[in-house]
């Protein structure tokens, strides 16, 4: 089989298995007996996913360290509110500003004349619309500060992010971005649930997995393309990549752009998945949280940031909720549990990742890596010597 035929198949493999995916999601999706924090857990670990490994291709593919994440997230998920609530809603939403809103909402205009397609269609168009903002700015920001090296360049995005934030909630925006009050009434996961006689067909873990494997998919066929090699030329020696004649400030700044694209589609896909936006969800806070995941998982390793994915999730919002919450135990109440104790518990954790465990889960290996042939030949003459 030639390598050409090998990519191919595993591309196919690919596929069968996101197919077969979804069809167990719509199976947990609409089983009344599944608890509703695995269903939670799978949506939101769907949404991180993407998030993470859109971090990791600039962090652990490129090696630029951007801590800018949460700017572009917030980014999407207010250009996908502000073109989808429905017009009718505009202005009991933006009660405070007189003429607040644009007016329209792209997924109406759409859904009249083609019905669910045309609503599907508005969707994902303000999806890559929501990418596409995110993607100008950091665009914008990238001329000046991708000049700058490590910590300063984290340093630098951190403080875009944080500027975004405080702009998105001045007044002189309120028309727009409705300030620091909630913008609701959108397209969420929800309105995708089809009407089928007198049941209902729930599709709110299917989407958001469609959504982020359609959006992985791309990632990995960019790492593995001649630009991914580019990328991870870049992180491994600049001098010897620039040497071989690899235009770094070209490089740099695509896949800093391509990185933020994809981190607003998925700050969109995080506000229907809530079904609200409000700025203060946007904190530096979600970077670190974002970044622990990258960490944990393996930086460069893109299976290894969607398994760590779900295993944050899954520990922060189930398994790891108590320690948020004031506990007594026969009049004792148990030391350091209160609210912002879990986030003291995931620094520490990340901190012994660093420490002990630097290549994390997956290292810079995927999930179903094939083993090279010289290693493998090698173990079997190892193999039979024995």
């Amino acid at each position: 089989m030639t390598m050409k035929q090998e990519k191919k198949c595993i591309y196919l493999r690919a596929a069968l298995a996101l197919a077969a995916l979804l069809v167990v999601l719509l199976a947990l999706d609409n089983l009344s007996f599944v608890p509703s924090m695995l269903l939670t857990v799978l949506r939101k670990g769907a949404i991180y996913a993407l998030v993470a490994v859109s971090m990791n291709l600039l962090n652990g593919f490129t090696g630029l360290f951007s801590l800018g994440q949460a700017g572009f997230m917030l980014l999407g998920a207010y250009t996908y509110a502000i073109l989808t609530i429905p017009a009718a809603s505009q202005k009991s939403i933006y009660q405070r500003y007189a003429n607040g809103g644009i007016g329209f909402s792209i997924p109406e205009l759409l859904s009249k004349p083609l019905g669910g397609f045309g609503l599907l269609l508005g969707v994902v168009f303000c999806l890559i619309l929501a990418g596409f903002i995110a993607a100008l700015f950091a665009f914008l920001i990238g001329l000046p500060v991708l000049k700058l090296k490590s910590d300063y360049l984290a340093i630098a995005t951190l403080g875009f992010a944080e500027i975004i934030r405080a702009a998105v909630v001045y007044e002189g925006f309120g028309p727009l971005t409705n300030g620091s009050n909630l913008l609701y009434g959108f397209t969420s996961f929800a309105s995708f649930n089809l009407s089928l006689g007198g049941t209902t067909l729930h599709l709110e873990t299917v989407m958001p997995f469609l959504f982020s494997g359609v959006c992985i998919a791309i990632i990995l066929l960019l790492i593995n393309s001649t630009y991914g090699r580019a990328f991870k030329a870049i992180r491994d020696d600049e001098i010897a990549a620039e040497a071989m004649g690899i235009n770094l400030a070209s490089h740099k700044r695509m896949s800093f752009i391509i990185s933020s694209f994809f981190a607003g589609i998925s700050g969109a896909m995080l506000a229907m998945y809530q079904a609200s936006v409000q700025a203060t969800t946007f904190k530096s806070s979600m970077t670190y949280e974002i970044l622990l995941i990258v960490v944990i998982g393996g930086i460069g390793s893109v299976s290894g940031s969607i398994i760590a994915s779900f295993l944050f999730i899954a520990s922060s919002e189930w398994l790891l909720r108590f320690l948020d919450n004031e506990t007594w135990i026969g009049g004792f109440r148990v030391p350091l549990l209160r609210s912002g104790f879990r986030m003291v518990v995931f620094s520490i954790i990340i901190m012994a990742v660093v420490l002990f465990f630097r290549k994390g889960i997956m290292g810079d290996r995927e999930l179903f890596q094939k083993k090279p042939a010289s290693t493998a030949k090698a173990a079997k003459k190892e193999a039979r010597s024995k």
